[in-house]
């Protein structure tokens, strides 16, 4: 197999997304209809019918996003014939996408997946009081400079990478007088640019221990089955199928980095040449290319992408 299936994360919701897949195909409108039970409320009219302002609160993008990405891959099953099993040699997502990753792989119900992302979302926003962290988009430095320009950074506060996104690509997050220290030094450092993300919180750092705390006691409850196919998990940019050890790398993802650049370079460099990025937007696809050599990225989230992606898998498969 040389195909692998991934997730996205928070950043790439928009309101309408899925609303055209639901009305296609029931079973994409099944999903949705699940994940509103499983949260007693109707996210799904914030999906399609917003305001932005309450879809982009963390609480509600996250789940949102697993709903968006579980319609579409149920579409994908139902009608091109996708199999997680049989087509993925792996599957992986970026943040609260490992989450879809996880629930796309039938290691948890998507029911679980929806109230663990509720939990997960409400516990990251509380963590740190608004205002008093940050994250910053380091372009042009790779991993290592950004690294060391996040611990010169620090001066007993916490500034971390958060996220290697590949391509020159390296998120920091930490106290804000912290991070914004780092933006300066990453300018002196020869970043091509540095600057502010529009987030509520700083995530993937120390900071988030509380909201590690909180998933730690979610997931305790909820049955975790071995995945269909191996998950490339974030924090080790390696495969894992055992439960336990998923368990116990959801929780260390909340503050560890999400080793996003590794872990692509790690499926292609055993086989995989199609990344398909199942849900909304075109993000991780981007990446693909500025990671990976000679790899396609294929991007699925409405109707007209169907008919394309069967045709992608197909041509993976020869």
């Amino acid at each position: 197999m040389t195909a692998a299936f991934t997730f996205p994360g928070q950043g790439s919701q928009a309101v309408g997304m899925g609303k055209a897949l639901a009305e296609a195909f029931p079973a994409a409108r099944a999903v949705f209809d699940e994940v509103d039970a499983a949260l007693g409320e109707r996210l799904t009219s914030i999906i399609w019918d917003g305001p932005a302002e309450t879809l982009q609160l963390t609480e509600n993008a996250q789940p949102a996003l697993m709903a968006v990405s579980l319609a579409t891959l149920r579409v994908l099953e139902t009608a091109a014939g996708f199999s997680v099993g049989r087509d993925a040699a792996f599957v992986a997502g970026h943040s609260l996408g490992e989450y879809s990753a996880l629930a796309a792989a039938g290691s948890l119900s998507i029911s679980d997946t929806a109230r663990l992302l509720r939990i997960r979302g409400l516990a990251m926003q509380k963590a740190v009081p608004v205002g008093t962290g940050a994250m910053a988009a380091l372009l042009g430095l790779d991993y290592e400079a950004a690294v060391a320009v996040a611990a010169q950074a620090a001066q007993g506060q916490v500034c971390q990478a958060a996220n290697d996104n590949g391509g020159g690509q390296v998120v920091i997050s930490g106290d804000k007088a912290a991070v914004e220290r780092g933006l300066e030094i990453a300018k002196t450092k020869g970043a091509k640019r540095a600057m502010l993300l529009p987030v509520s919180a700083p995530f993937h750092c120390r900071l988030m221990q509380p909201a590690a705390d909180a998933m730690a006691e979610a997931l305790a409850s909820v049955t975790i089955r071995q995945p269909a196919s191996p998950l490339v998990s974030n924090v080790l940019a390696a495969p894992i199928t055992d439960p336990d050890e998923i368990r116990r790398r959801l929780i260390e993802q909340v503050t560890g980095t999400v080793r996003w650049r590794e872990s692509v370079a790690y499926m292609a460099s055993h086989g995989v040449t199609c990344f398909f990025e199942i849900g909304a937007g075109k993000v991780l696809s981007g990446l693909v290319k500025r990671i990976a050599d000679g790899a396609v990225g294929i991007s699925v989230g409405g109707p007209n992408d169907i008919a394309p992606a069967k045709d992608a898998l197909a041509a993976a498969q020869q």
